[in-house]
């Protein structure tokens, strides 16, 4: 969304039209395919909300290509919303903000990569990740090249792989890292003032500092930046210990992301003892149901009546129940969450893990090629999943409850269909009908069961949270 005269010595084929919003009056939104850089995969049309819809799939011919290079170029330019105009905890909000993690090497329509680039575009200023082995660290790091990417001041993710057994730990051991080195600018900061280094005003104003959102956040910067100048001309210790921690004093945001071959079975241990450390990391389980990369094997993640490598006859045991396991917790925040279902539980769902100063863990349903579906329907697949109760939508937020509330908000409606209506779309439950009809009948009616119970659980759960007079 740009002014007008932002729009001065465009191409005829760069299309704008005027923008919705009063914050946004007079000025034009833009939207520009990077047609070099699409794969195919049809989502963003699907996605579209509207009746008739705004976006068309054509042929990608060296012509188009041509005609939009130098849009592309052009739309690069245009200055970014401001801050100040949006809220980021919005779905219209978060989608004006540039993504710091784009034009990745996942299969066309990959369900993982839109949580991602989410997360960068709510807190990818100012994120460190730690990436467990696996399908996100492939399309995440494959170097020398790599999907994310900075702002124009040269700010962005902070990106590390780790290894299916470890990574939870790894990405504690960066909140510890982050935790010291703010510290130790605090501590530096007092020094600082005690040599009249620095004004008192100064000191408290950065130990101090609201930084709950991001004009806060950019204020933070400001205040950093008119420290560095106030000590680049002082060689004394002090400055010169100071100096290289003072950024640390903008709120950093953790973030530990893998699949559910990491979290529910080779890395569950990790994740149980970084949960039940209480330290503030944020983790992003990036649910396919299966060991994606590997070649399909079958994860304490995938749903019983499901076929998957070691698991040709269909998996017997159901689904482990990640998230209500550490909701049992009480001081853990957890949402489980669908894109093609709900988008706006989807972005209240990372805004409040981010701003949860506590461990956060959000499981995000991921549609897969490994499903055997049409990805180009993968977010109609998604809402297939959570109105037939296989995948109920709902946040457990502690800070509730210690407002006299119940932390537990079920965010979908009782299930609608069958179990079986949403698995038959996919083949790697239809494999099973074809070979062996009797065992996926009863499979499929025990996952059927599956549902109903967990559907149960999770309203007797509610229940037993309400707060009692």
């Amino acid at each position: 969304i740009v002014n007008s005269a932002d729009l001065k010595g465009r191409s005829k084929s760069l299309k704008s039209v005027a923008a919705v919003g009063k914050q946004f009056k007079g000025r034009e939104t833009v939207i520009q395919v990077f047609t070099e850089d699409c794969c195919g995969c049809a989502l963003c049309v699907e996605a579209c909300p509207a009746k008739t819809k705004a976006l068309k799939m054509i042929d990608n011919t060296e012509k188009v290509r041509e005609q939009e290079a130098p849009n592309v170029k052009f739309f690069l330019n245009l200055p970014e919303v401001p801050d100040a105009d949006i809220d980021i905890s919005t779905v219209k909000g978060s989608q004006l903000k540039r993504p710091l993690m784009e034009f990745s090497g996942a299969c066309a329509g990959c369900g993982e990569t839109p949580y991602i680039k989410l997360a960068t575009q709510l807190f990818g200023d100012r994120m460190l990740i730690a990436n467990a082995t696996g399908c996100s660290s492939i399309y995440g790091g494959n170097l020398p090249t790599t999907p994310y990417c900075k702002r124009a001041d040269g700010r962005g993710p902070a990106w590390a792989n780790s290894l299916f057994e470890d990574n939870a730990e790894f990405g504690l051991g960066m909140r510890y890292s982050v935790n010291k080195l703010a510290a130790q600018a605090v501590e530096l900061l007092g020094e600082a003032l005690a040599a009249k280094l620095i004004t008192k005003k100064m000191a408290d104003d950065l130990i101090n500092a609201s930084q709950k959102n991001q004009v806060e956040i950019e204020a933070q910067r400001e205040r950093v930046a008119k420290l560095k100048e106030k000590l680049a001309g002082d060689d004394s210790i002090i400055s010169r210990r100071l100096l290289p921690v003072a950024d640390y004093l903008v709120k950093k945001s953790v973030w530990i992301i893998g699949g559910d071959g990491w979290a529910y079975d080779i890395g569950y241990g990790g994740l149980d003892h970084v949960l039940a450390s209480g330290e503030n990391v944020n983790v992003l389980i990036m649910d396919t149901e299966v060991y994606s990369n590997t070649g399909g094997q079958m994860s304490k993640s995938t749903p019983r009546s499901a076929t998957a490598q070691f698991a040709a006859g269909g998996k017997k045991m159901p689904k482990k129940d990640i998230g209500m396991i550490f909701a049992t917790y009480g001081n853990v925040y957890v949402a489980r969450v669908a894109l093609g279902a709900n988008p706006v539980q989807v972005v209240n769902a990372f805004a409040e893990a981010e701003a949860y100063d506590g461990p956060s863990l959000i499981i995000a349903y991921s549609h897969c090629v490994g499903h055997g579906i049409n990805m180009a329907k993968g977010l109609d697949q998604q809402k297939k999943a959570v109105e037939c109760g296989h995948w109920p939508l709902y946040r457990f937020n502690p800070m509730l409850e210690a407002e006299g509330k119940n932390p537990l908000h079920i965010e979908s409606k009782a299930p609608s269909i069958k179990f079986a209506e949403y698995a038959l779309n996919e083949n790697r439950y239809r494999a099973l009908k074809l070979i062996n009809p009797t065992m996926a009948d009863s499979l499929m009616e025990m996952s059927q069961q599956d549902v109903d119970k967990g559907w149960k659980r999770l309203q007797g759960l509610h229940k037993a949270l309400e707060p009692t007079e």
